[in-house]
């Protein structure tokens, strides 16, 4: 169902958003990769761009429009070592930057695919920190940070908790187009970040990386993104999908008291 369908993916160097590379490849879509490093897989076009450069990223945005895209995955990102300016501006505000740049040039019938996290649970709590980071520009992060606390062990959760937030609210803005966004959340997955995410959860990522039988790999996650991107999912409308094994479902039994 991916056959011919042209795909966006940021973060194709590696992990996930090389895994999403390969298998749409595989299944016959042309991909346009975005990276601040050059591709670990083949890809059809590849633009390099840090995005933590605003100027860099809107260069980017106006060359992608020309693409008329049929999907776009945002699966780029920085783990939760790096300073929390760099998190914000990088999972969050570029983004987001980047899929509103894009979605006006989108075909009908699009599809805008979030990379998410477990990390996202609990967004609910959180929505006044969300929505002010809804009009949040590169420039403004330092401040944003500093005015709402957004620490160092607490920058890759906001991230993630607005992301998840941000599909939900996204859930019907393009729908008169048949564009549609959704997310995927993983758990723990082994790629190059897994050490950095476990260093900053300490005893609670130790905790949960028991209950699991084994961190998840990209190649686990990579067909969620596929099937979000197919015309199979064009009935989700704003759907977070827990791609972690059980992870999820653990948390909410446990915390209503099933076993």
């Amino acid at each position: 169902m991916l056959e011919g369908k042209k795909i966006i993916v940021t973060g194709v160097a590696s992990g996930i958003g090389a895994e999403t590379a390969r298998q749409l490849k595989t299944q016959g879509a042309v991909v346009i990769g975005v990276d601040r490093n050059a591709p670990s897989v083949a890809v059809d076009r590849f633009h390099q761009v840090d995005l933590m450069d605003e100027a860099a990223l809107d260069a980017v945005i106006e060359i992608l429009k020309g693409e008329q895209a049929d999907g776009l995955a945002n699966i780029a990102g920085v783990p939760p070592t790096a300073p929390p300016e760099v998190v914000v501006t990088v999972n969050l505000v570029a983004l987001k930057r980047l899929t509103l740049g894009l979605v006006d040039s989108l075909a009908d019938g699009a599809a805008i695919v979030n990379l998410a996290s477990l990390a996202g649970i609990g967004w609910e709590g959180e929505t006044a920190r969300i929505q002010a980071a809804n009009t949040l520009d590169h420039a403004g992060v330092p401040a944003f940070c500093a005015a709402q606390g957004i620490t160092p062990d607490y920058s890759y959760f906001f991230t993630k908790q607005a992301l998840v937030a941000w599909t939900h609210e996204n859930r019907w803005t393009w729908r008169e187009r048949g564009i549609r966004m959704n997310a995927v959340s993983p758990g723990p997955v082994e790629t190059p970040i897994l050490a950095d995410f476990l260093e900053t959860l300490g005893a609670r990522a130790e905790e949960d990386m028991k209950i699991m039988d084994r961190p998840g790999t990209p190649a686990d996650i990579a067909p969620v993104v596929l099937f979000l991107l197919s015309e199979g999912s064009v009935w989700l409308r704003g759907v977070n999908i827990a791609t972690d094994g059980g992870m999820r479902a653990n948390i909410d039994a446990t915390s209503n008291g099933l076993s």
